[in-house]
């Protein structure tokens, strides 16, 4: 079984599959390499409406199940296994997974996406899917007319708050210090809706409910002589205190911006690395949604389709 091929994709969610059809209707035999969690992060999620093509909705799971059969369909070379180093130095790029096989390509695809952050409560895990989400744009619509709590207090929590206060009869926005670190213009917006509340001061202590989240356990003045506990009734938790990208791996061989996520020359996907092109939620801190992330897939398959013609 050959190891080398024109196109190594990295990473199996939306923009590693689609990536893998566009890049085998070019024929350029790619290899994929799946890691720990095939699917991303859409194989935790349950009801997805808002992705093209499925006028009743699919479980995320399906929606991934779908793609990578699409994707062998058309010849894509599927191989299991967790990149451990890699080497984009020369004209032909190495992997190494952490099984101990190599890789070599002509060009390389990094799809492997980010992990929303969590607070670290057991119960995060518990209610996943049953209340806990970390995508108010996903899940929103399933809180019409309810109660719900978003963790944060940056700009991407303020606008999770609003989103939400547009669907939920009311949103409480627990942030950890006594004050909103978003923009101005942010902060003003959250302040004048009159269905969202701000908790300043409060942490999460945990959630509760027999089948399905019911409440969650706060408290105000956390450690100090002032601190109240108390619990708050809601039918959704939304998680909005960030995304960390999937690059550990990448660190030296490719350009990182502040936060960890791969820089492209947009409106390429072209990294740093000549040959190596980057897609989906690994180097899109901003949107990160499956259909935009399966755009960008297609983008990075074209731009490696493009460079291996280049190179010729």
């Amino acid at each position: 079984m050959t190891n080398h091929t024109k196109c190594l994709i990295i990473g199996t969610g939306p923009a590693g599959f689609t990536a893998a059809i566009y890049a085998s209707r070019a024929m350029l035999n790619p290899i994929v390499i799946e890691g720990p969690q095939p699917g991303g992060q859409l194989i935790t999620t349950t009801e997805v409406e808002n992705f093209p093509g499925y006028i009743d909705g699919v479980q995320g799971p399906k929606l991934m199940e779908d793609l990578r059969a699409q994707a062998l369909r058309f010849g894509a070379d599927i191989r299991s296994g967790i990149v451990s180093k890699v080497d984009f130095s020369g004209a032909v790029k190495k992997v190494t997974l952490a099984a101990g096989d190599e890789f070599t390509a002509d060009s390389v695809i990094i799809c492997t996406g980010a992990a929303a952050r969590y607070l670290g409560l057991p119960d995060e895990q518990k209610y996943l899917g049953l209340g806990v989400s970390a995508c108010a744009t996903c899940d929103g619509f399933f809180y019409r007319g309810r109660v719900v709590a978003v963790v944060g207090g940056g700009d991407t929590a303020c606008e999770e708050a609003l989103y939400l206060s547009n669907l939920a009869k009311k949103v409480y926005l627990i942030v950890r210090k006594d004050y909103l670190r978003a923009s101005k213009v942010m902060q003003q917006r959250v302040r004048e809706k009159e269905n969202i509340e701000i908790l300043f001061s409060t942490v999460t202590m945990g959630l509760f409910g027999e089948e399905v989240l019911e409440g969650a356990h706060v408290a105000t003045h956390s450690g100090t002589a002032n601190e109240n506990f108390y619990d708050i009734a809601i039918d959704g938790f939304f998680l909005a205190i960030g995304h960390q990208p999937n690059t550990e791996v990448f660190l030296g061989s490719v350009d990182l911006d502040e936060a960890g996520f791969i820089k492209v020359a947009a409106p390429s996907t072209a990294t740093s690395a000549p040959g190596v092109f980057a897609a989906g939620d690994v180097a899109d801190p901003h949107y990160q949604q499956a259909i935009s992330a399966a755009g960008m897939g297609c983008r990075a398959a074209l731009d490696a389709e493009r460079y291996l013609m280049e190179q010729a």
